[in-house]
């Protein structure tokens, strides 16, 4: 028995992958093209692990992905690949549409014809589970109810917009071609091994280095936030008991303010790192010009998961914060590591800083 992970050295991929083989012997096979968010050294625990190989090369090299089907012969291929900052869709979208929708196409592509070849027992226990974003319905009013699986999309950013794209393609594959498919949509996800370049892992990595901590807008900007152990723990239950052709809505029932998450983030830096010379990294907090296009709220209304499937998130986001604030205090030789030259570069460009 095995699996093939695509996009399993990123940050949601990679927890998937680790806490997979913490609680399974299953084998897994990760594919990664290792892009500036993907990283090796997310899974180096597993160094030496014959339960896992490492394969690096993309989704959208259509026979490198059919010879590790036909060689590995998984019973399910969970697609964690996509480019996903919003920031970069807007400043570089052509990356997202290769990799989002052409490279989807051709993964889905390759997994038709490997699937077409299974004999009828094998067909009928395999899966492919595609791992989306809320941001393909777009933006919420701030009365609004929280997006459920019937919400119309409306993509708002190239990047949302690819996504998008990729979720009709794995509906039609299921549709035209009887792919089994599933497709799970999560809110913003925060935890270990979070590139930083998004808001949480931005604001510890910067605050502890003395940098601005920079807010756009007016930072009330309103998230859902999910703790990555428990959006894994999701997608494991979905695709063992998932119904067929099925989307599900993946939240933390955490609805925050952009500006909150940065204020909770200080007091605990305050408390568990403190400042030299005694002041809050408040103080740090500086507010540029929002970008564009920038969705105000998110929210997940995620009672078909638990109704169906009986899964609920374990932490709260006063839990899961606090767990991630320490592990990127336990772990800076692997935040220095990640944040290169062309990462600080990214950052002048974004931020003007």
């Amino acid at each position: 028995m095995c699996v093939i992970v695509t996009g399993g050295a990123g940050f949601i991929g990679s927890n998937f992958v680790l806490d997979w083989l913490a609680a399974s012997d299953e084998k897994v096979v990760t594919l990664d093209a290792l892009t500036y968010a993907g990283n090796l050294e997310n899974l180096a625990s597993l160094q030496g692990d014959a339960r896992h190989v490492f394969v690096a090369g993309s989704i959208g090299d259509g026979e490198l992905v059919a010879r590790l089907l036909d060689e590995h012969q998984p019973r399910a291929v969970i697609n964690f690949a996509a480019e996903s900052h919003v920031d970069r869709s807007i400043h570089g979208p052509e990356d997202f549409i290769q990799t989002n929708i052409v490279g989807t196409f051709r993964l889905l592509e390759a997994v038709r014809a490997y699937f077409g070849k299974l004999p009828a027992d094998r067909q009928a226990a395999f899966r492919f589970l595609h791992v989306s974003t809320d941001e393909v319905y777009g933006s919420l009013e701030k009365d609004a109810p929280a997006f459920n699986e019937n919400n119309r999309y409306e993509p708002n950013s190239p990047y949302s917009a690819s996504k998008a794209a990729s979720d009709h393609l794995v509906r039609a594959y299921d549709h035209t071609y009887g792919l089994p498919v599933l497709t799970t949509n999560c809110s913003n996800n925060y935890g270990p091994y979070h590139f930083p370049e998004k808001l949480i892992p931005l604001v510890i990595h910067n605050a502890l280095a003395g940098k601005s901590l920079p807010i756009y807008g007016d930072g009330m900007q309103i998230r859902d936030w999910l703790y990555v152990k428990d959006h894994c723990a999701a997608i494991r239950r979905v695709l063992e008991a998932g119904r067929l052709g099925e989307t599900y809505n993946v939240g933390g029932w955490n609805e925050k303010a952009n500006i909150e998450v940065v204020n909770t983030l200080c007091s605990i830096l305050d408390e568990l790192s403190p400042r030299q010379d005694g002041e809050s990294y408040r103080t740090q907090i500086t507010y540029v010009k929002d970008r564009p296009g920038h969705d105000r709220r998110y929210a997940i209304d995620a009672s078909k998961l638990e109704r169906e499937l009986g899964w609920r998130p374990l932490e709260t986001f006063e839990t899961g914060i606090r767990k991630t604030v320490q592990w990127y205090l336990d772990n800076q030789s692997w935040v220095a590591n990640v944040t290169s030259g062309a990462y600080r570069e990214w950052l002048g460009k974004q931020y003007g800083a």
